[in-house]
């Protein structure tokens, strides 16, 4: 089956490294995807929690947290690059093609991912989007890596589920976003190809 990079668009999708990816990052990794184009593909890795939460991150900033149900909310390592950026992925606030926060990328039809301080000002301020995943870090493919790493079995891909991102524990994520295929990592070979 030939993959025409040009045709693929594996926005709001997840990457689930396949058993046999040794790549010390992203072994065991789920990447969840915000960006795939025929010039690269962007996402964060959602099972990778930090030793940080979020009101640590927020007084990094000279920010409070003003939300009780955020106290404990774990801030993850998103992945190898500008690992001092933050990045939030949260439902969509805004109307129509409008979003609440600046600089906001729309994945999808629920879900937003910016970089951009207002939408932690609104969390600081008891406000914000309900449900919200914060990262450090993200990961990049340039135009045609992401299509080679699949080509050469390292990951797999599967239609992106928010309740896997949001309300799933991070040490359940992978076996979650494996389960959307009907599989379990037992069933792959290190060595196989597709699945």
């Amino acid at each position: 089956m030939s993959t025409d990079s040009a045709s693929i668009d594996l926005t709001n999708h997840f990457l689930i490294a396949m058993p046999g990816l040794e790549d010390g990052f992203f072994g065991g990794s789920v990447v969840f995807l915000c960006e795939h184009t025929d010039k690269g593909a962007l996402g964060l890795v959602i099972n990778r929690p930090s030793e940080l939460v979020l009101p640590e991150l927020l007084e990094r900033i000279d920010l409070g947290c003003g939300r009780d149900d955020l106290q404990q909310s774990q801030v993850f390592i998103g992945g190898p690059l500008q690992t001092e950026r933050g990045f939030v992925l949260h439902e969509r606030m805004g109307n129509g093609d409008e979003s609440a926060y600046a600089s906001a990328m729309v994945v999808g039809d629920d879900l937003e991912m910016t970089t951009s301080k207002d939408v932690l000002q609104a969390i600081s301020d008891g406000a914000g989007p309900k449900r919200v995943f914060i990262s450090l870090g993200y990961a990049s493919w340039a135009q045609g890596q992401l299509e080679s790493e699949l080509g050469e079995n390292s990951w797999l891909t599967v239609k992106a589920d928010a309740n896997i991102i949001f309300d799933t524990p991070s040490d359940e994520r992978y076996l979650k976003a494996m389960a959307l295929l009907g599989l379990e990592p037992w069933m792959l070979s290190p060595d196989a190809g597709h699945a």
